[in-house]
Formats: structure tokens, C-alpha cells, sequence
């Protein structure tokens, strides 16, 4: 783990006082799963302390551990395991390859590819592909599924050497990877070197500007190093050489972008959307330091409601079980000090986790069925921004007068 006093953009110094975002105090790494013959050994917390740039409005870490020190032989997370977030990604390549002419001769690259969760639907469709992925585990997962994957990091090291062997693409894209690499400038400067001349970039994020409408400081992790807004985006991709021509804004993830980008030269037009979305972000007061320092309070305000729930809760003698062992819900119970004192167990359908315990709070993850076994009182759903999703799977639990609590961006019963 290291410490920067400057901007990750544009080297600006930042103040851990004047320029704080959010400081949930020390956590662990939030994949970081305990295995049960590890029970007995302690874990490594870290700051987890977030502050904005004055200069390039960048919201970053101010502590940042090592990329493989989260994407390794042993990652938790695949995508295939969301049934939502699979028919996000075939409702994209559906969009992409009329819009683009993309066919037989084209070639995809995805950063960040995961367990072949999107590039499956482009290789369905005879459009060559190739997934760059760090994490082996997943990287396996993938081939199975007929997605060619390197397992490597990128940067404009390795996005020169891809160039090299295969040549320049006409999509390259990254869904959820820009906030989670240390050094954006190395990351989004290899991005022309393996994009041809009038090629397209699409890049997906969760916006800043609705992490903070919504008070989503449980998506704050080590594993993501920065909270991005296409402010803060601008001057990044203009230092590359390249530039933002189209903006959508998706409901995934608590509310994302996903921005378009290609070469400064290249013959894409921009519309309107992207002026708008700048337009729309400074209007909420996001190049404004008070903006910021406001945030603090509302995420203190949350932990002592939850908290306020959950002690009643126990009072009247209630039992608690959580859904979905995500990394944000690793960070929520970790920053209000919640364990096997308020919640007897976690859930997940990720047959990775379960069996593990979940870092710090150490609350055994176990198959959703426990959940049917035990029948507890209230449901705590970890993962909020797939709650319907899981309210549908989950919806026996009103037969026994069970009832969902929703956390964020306050909390909420639902019977």
C-alpha cells in the first residue's frame, strides 16, 4: 500500500483535510474473502480514504495497494453469476454491431473480459474477439465459453505488444475497469495504440454524480482507486490523443455511463450529450470543493440509521440474514462495525464465496437456500443496485413474514 499526496491525473498536491471526499476509516480488502482455515489469522485493514483534485476534480484513494493485489489466481468475482448484468451485455453487442458495421473482418478487444460474460455474444455472432483479462481464474472461465483471453494487465506496454501480434481494433471496450486500475494515464494512453484510425471506444462506469445523489459511499473500495465524472475524464483522454463523442446514461450499477470515444482525427461526430452530460455535472456543483466536503456528513448519517435499525432489531429479538456477498457490502459493514453480532450469515449464488468468510466482519457465507432452511426476519440486501433481481429470486421469504432491508441511499423496509 502506498501513499500519494499529488492527483493519479494531473499531479496536482492534494490535502488529506481540504480535499477529503469520504474517509470510512480502515478496511480490509474488500474480495479479500477468508478462507475457514485462515479463521485464526489476522487480516490486513487499509485506509480507506477518498479525495478530490481542486485542479482536475479527479475523486480518488488516497492509499493504493498493488493492482495484483485484488486481481489474481484466486478472484472472486464473475459477472456470469447476475442474470441482469448477462442480458446487459448481449442488449450492447446487439446495439454495437449495426451501429458500427461490425462483422467477420472486424476485430473486438474487451479489457477487463472476466469470465467471457460479454465477448460470448460477439463470438456468437462470428466476430473475431479477444478478452484481456489478469485474473486466470476467470480468464479459464472464459475460454470455456469460446473467448480467446490473455492474461495480462493493460497498459501502453501491453496494449503495444497486442497491437504487435494481432493488429488495431475496431471496438475496444472495458465495462467497470476505469475506476479500478492505479495509474489511468498509463491505462487510457494504451488505448490508441490498439485502436485503428477510425475505431471506437466504449468505456462503462459508475457515474460520480449519482454516487453521490444516492449517498452509494459503499461503492468506495480499495479495489476501485478512483469515482469518476467525464470532467475529471476530459483532460485524461485529451492527453491520449483522444476524445469523448457520444454519452449514455444506464441504469447499471447505482447509475453509469458509458462513454464513446475515438482518435481526435477520426470522423466520428460528437453529439449533443456530451456538452450536456459536462453541463449537467457542473451544474451539480461538481467543480466545487463544498460539493465534496458536503458528501462526509451524509455517509456518517447513513451508518448511524443502519445502525439504528439493526439495534432495534436485535432488540425485539429479530434475526438477520444478509443477500450477496459483494465488495460493496463488504465496505458498508466494515465502516459501520457490523458482524455476527447483528447478521448470522450471508447468502451468495457464487459458489466461489461460499463457504468463506467475508473479510473483517468474518460473517460465513453460505448457498441462498440457508435462507429457506433458517427463515429469518429481515433480509438485508447487500447488493442494492440489483435489488428487484433479488427481491424476484427471493420473494418466498414473505411466507413466513420475512422482509427485505434496502441500506442505501437510506434505509429501507420493504414487506
Amino acid at each position: 500500500m502506498t501513499h500519494s499526496s499529488t492527483c493519479r491525473s494531473c499531479g496536482a498536491p492534494l490535502d488529506p483535510v481540504r480535499h477529503t471526499f469520504a474517509d470510512l476509516g480502515l478496511s480490509p480488502v474488500s474480495n479479500a474473502f477468508v478462507k475457514p482455515e485462515n479463521a485464526a489469522r489476522g487480516e490486513m485493514f487499509y485506509p480507506l480514504h477518498a479525495l478530490v483534485c481542486e485542479r482536475c476534480w479527479l475523486v480518488q484513494l488516497s492509499d493504493v495497494s498493488r493492482a495484483e493485489a485484488h486481481f489474481h489466481d484466486d478472484y472472486v468475482y464473475f459477472s456470469s453469476f447476475s442474470s441482469s448484468w448477462l442480458a446487459h451485455a448481449r442488449r450492447y453487442v446487439d446495439m454495437m454491431i449495426p451501429r458500427f458495421g461490425l462483422d467477420a473482418a472486424s476485430r473486438v478487444v474487451e479489457i477487463a473480459s472476466n469470465d467471457g460474460y460479454l465477448l460470448q455474444y460477439f463470438v456468437q455472432a462470428g466476430i473475431p474477439s479477444l478478452g484481456v483479462e489478469p485474473t486466470a481464474n476467470t480468464a479459464a472461465a472464459a475460454r470455456k465459453v469460446g473467448v480467446e483471453s490473455r492474461e495480462m494487465f493493460f497498459g501502453r506496454d501491453t496494449a503495444a505488444q497486442l497491437a504487435a501480434e494481432g493488429g488495431q481494433v475496431d471496438l475496444l471496450l472495458g465495462n467497470n475497469v476505469l475506476a479500478h486500475v492505479p495509474d489511468i494515464n498509463d491505462f487510457v494512453g494504451g488505448m490508441p495504440l490498439l485502436l485503428k484510425p477510425q475505431g471506437v471506444i466504449t468505456l462503462e462506469f459508475p457515474h460520480l454524480l449519482n454516487l453521490m445523489a444516492q449517498n452509494q459511499f459503499d461503492t468506495l473500495y480499495h479495489e476501485h482507486y478512483s469515482y469518476l465524472s467525464l470532467t475529471a475524464l476530459v483532460p485524461i483522454f485529451q492527453r491520449a490523443g483522444l476524445r469523448f463523442f457520444d454519452v449514455e446514461h444506464l441504469p447499471t450499477h447505482g447509475g453509469s455511463l458509458r462513454v464513446y470515444a475515438c482518435h481526435h482525427a477520426a470522423a466520428h461526430a460528437e453529439n449533443a450529450a456530451v456538452a450536456d452530460c459536462l453541463k449537467q455535472e457542473a451544474a451539480a456543483g461538481l467543480t466545487q470543493l463544498a460539493t465534496y466536503a458536503a458528501f462526509g456528513e451524509k455517509v456518517r448519517g447513513t451508518k448511524r440509521a443502519l445502525l439504528d435499525f439493526l439495534l432495534a432489531a436485535k432488540r425485539e429479538g429479530r434475526r438477520i440474514a444478509a443477500y450477496g456477498a459483494a465488495a460493496k457490502g463488504n465496505t458498508l459493514l466494515n465502516y459501520c462495525g457490523v458482524g455476527t453480532d447483528f447478521i448470522d450469515y450471508a447468502v451468495d449464488k457464487n459458489p466461489v464465496k461460499q463457504g468463506r468468510l467475508l473479510p473483517g466482519t468474518r460473517i460465513p457465507v453460505r448457498a441462498p437456500e440457508t435462507v429457506f432452511e433458517t427463515h429469518p426476519d429481515y433480509l438485508l440486501i447487500l447488493p442494492w443496485n440489483i435489488k428487484e433481481e433479488v427481491m424476484q429470486q427471493m420473494a418466498d421469504i414473505r411466507t413466513w413474514g420475512g422482509k427485505f432491508v434496502v441500506p442505501i441511499p437510506s434505509v429501507e423496509v420493504i414487506a
